[in-house]
Parts: C-alpha cells; structure tokens; sequence
C-alpha cells in the first residue's frame, strides 16, 4: 500500500473515528513547498483539563487557562508545547519541552534531556510523555515515547525512533492514548505515518474536524522554511466557558 493511502487510513482510525487519542504531535514535510511543519494538540475529558487555550508568542507555542480561578494544579496541563533554538525545532506535551531546550542548548543531546523524565504521574492513567525534535538542515526528525511500564508502572519504558524523513505532504506523529478508557490505554507500536497535506491553514482545518468534538480543545499548526528560520504558528482553541 502506498504511503499516502497509509497516511489515510491512519488518520481515519486514529483520529477521525477515535473519540479520545489524546494530546498528539505530527512533525512531517509541507507538500506545497520544501518546508516543514509541525502540529501538536491537546484533548480533555475534565473541565480541568479543559480550562486552556493555546497561546503564540513568535516560535514559542505554551498552553495557558481559559479561567485562571478555577486552576488547580497547573503542573501537567500549563508548559511551553514548541519552542526553537537556531536550527532545531521542539514539540511536546509536557513541561520537557524546556528541559530539551535548556539541555540542547548547552550542547547536550535529546536522549539526555529526556533521561530527565518519566511518565506523567497521573495514576491510574500515567500518561505517556511524547516529544519530538525536527532538525531541517540535517533532514532529521527524532521522536520519543516515555510510558509506564506494564508490569510496574513505578518504572518508566523509554523509546526513541528516528525514522526516515517522510515525502512532502506526509508526517510522523505520536498520541498519548490509543483511544477512551478507564483506565486510558496508553499508545502502543511505531509512530503513525499521517497526512501534511495543504497549506497550514488547510491542516488546521483538517485536523480540527477529525478530533471528536466533545473532547477536541486546541490545535496548532507551525509552518518552518526549509533551511530553518522563526516558524509561524496558528492556532484554533475551541475556548470552552468556564463558569466564575
């Protein structure tokens, strides 16, 4: 089966017709130019995690409340989600997007920024942490999944991909769940090949619609040039009200 129709069938089971993937992160090559792009999205089942919105503030994307009075413990749904260094490009679902930025830019490496951190530690879910670094000039794109190990969720599995870089209008991406539960399953198996088809704003509607639309809370779209430079984020924040 061609990439493509891959792509598509992934997109359909994994997204479209999947009532909760959780947070993800696609990191793939735009198919209108050389360039690349980027999208990271966050999901919620609780009015907790369901109280924020996206904010842009030039490379950087971090998720902020929607109400600030009713946040209770900022310390897994408040983070930089993309941040930027000279030719490197960040994504992650957690406050370890600043530890990959912080540690790479002292010269150390995505493994040993990572090796800082464990699964998110939410029980009875113990959320996976999904990271991603895009290195245009090098054409390589490195992934990481940190999940609970299935024996003892104590201890932290750890796995790293550094696949092949997609063709142009294709991607790579990672969810934290495989879909709804209790407890949430976490996500299993190699990173998804999924489509990047269109121009940012395209993607954003494309992906947007595909999210179920009881859960679906922001979605961001980072368009980066080709030999790398500031990228350009938009964002869609479904802004639920939150009651005073």
């Amino acid at each position: 089966m061609e990439a493509a129709h891959i792509a598509a069938r992934n997109f359909a089971s994994h997204l479209r017709d999947n009532s909760y993937p959780g947070r993800g992160l696609v990191v793939g090559r735009s198919s209108l130019d050389h360039g690349w792009v980027m999208l990271y999205w966050i999901m919620g089942r609780s009015a907790h995690s369901r109280n924020r919105h996206f904010v842009v503030d030039g490379g950087t994307l971090r998720t902020a409340p929607v109400n600030p009075t009713l946040l209770t413990d900022p310390s897994l749904i408040i983070y930089e989600a993309m941040l930027e260094l000279p030719g490197i490009y960040l994504v992650s679902n957690g406050a370890q997007t600043r530890t990959m930025y912080e540690t790479l830019s002292t010269g150390g490496t995505f493994d040993a920024a990572l090796a800082q951190w464990q699964h998110e530690p939410d029980a009875p879910n113990y959320t996976p942490r999904i990271s991603a670094m895009l290195m245009p000039a090098q054409q390589q794109v490195t992934l990481s999944l940190l999940k609970a190990n299935p024996i003892d969720p104590a201890y932290t599995d750890r796995y790293t991909y550094r696949p092949a870089v997609p063709a142009q209008g294709l991607g790579v991406g990672l969810t934290t769940y495989r879909g709804d539960g209790n407890p949430l399953p976490s996500f299993t198996g190699d990173p998804l090949l999924l489509p990047c088809a269109g121009n940012p704003a395209d993607l954003l509607d494309t992906y947007w619609e595909a999210l179920d639309v009881h859960n679906r809370v922001a979605l961001a779209v980072k368009h980066i040039p080709a030999q790398g430079g500031v990228g350009t984020i938009i964002v869609r924040n479904q802004q639920i009200a939150m009651a005073q």
